[in-house]
């Protein structure tokens, strides 16, 4: 029953810290704060923003409110290059311990019905998330710290970092000059 107390008291001050840095707690501060919780644990992080924050890895699958959660509670950050920003618009982060490889992909799994609104900090993480274990790959381009190497595009001459070339057919290629698509256009 203790250890129940103290999860809630966790949660409660977690979700304050998320909600602070997020502007307002919204079922997405709430669900983020629940999936940081469990993926921490399940990795074996303790002190993310301490002790911890060079063994932590986050690859969030969304680009909305649990990952400012997500970012509040673990610290890290895009532009620290510990959280990876992979928009495919599911409600799920993977939290890989990069000291032990350990990695675990946390998913919310409840669908939320018509007027719906359930209290986050009371379900069970079973009832909330699906929870896999899994194997990460990351080469060394994608850890953390300065760049490993760059190269120079031969169709726009913009700079490419850590690999995310593509080679084509004699071509050094950034990504939209290989797809041949920018998400923006230009101006006449």
């Amino acid at each position: 029953m203790l250890q129940e107390q103290n999860n809630k008291d966790q949660y409660a001050t977690l979700l304050a810290e998320a909600g602070a840095f997020h502007g307002d707690v919204c079922a997405g501060i709430e669900i983020g704060t629940r999936m940081t919780m469990c993926g921490l644990r399940k990795v074996g992080i303790l002190d993310p923003k301490g002790a911890d924050r060079k063994k932590l890895m986050v690859f969030v699958e969304i680009d909305r409110c649990a990952t400012d959660a997500i970012m509040a509670l673990t610290g890290c950050r895009p532009g620290k290059r510990t959280m990876k920003v992979l928009d495919y618009g599911k409600m799920a982060a993977t939290f890989v311990n990069l000291e032990t490889e350990k990695a675990v992909r946390v998913a919310i799994n409840r669908k939320k019905e018509e007027g719906d609104n359930p209290d986050f900090g009371t379900l069970s993480e079973e009832e909330l998330f699906s929870i896999t274990e899994v194997n990460v790959p990351l080469r060394p381009e994608d850890l953390p710290g300065k760049p490993l190497r760059r190269c120079q595009c031969t169709r726009c001459g913009e700079n490419i970092m850590d690999g995310r070339e593509v080679e084509s057919q004699g071509e050094t290629l950034c990504k939209p000059c290989f797809e041949r698509k920018n998400y923006y256009q230009v101006s006449a």
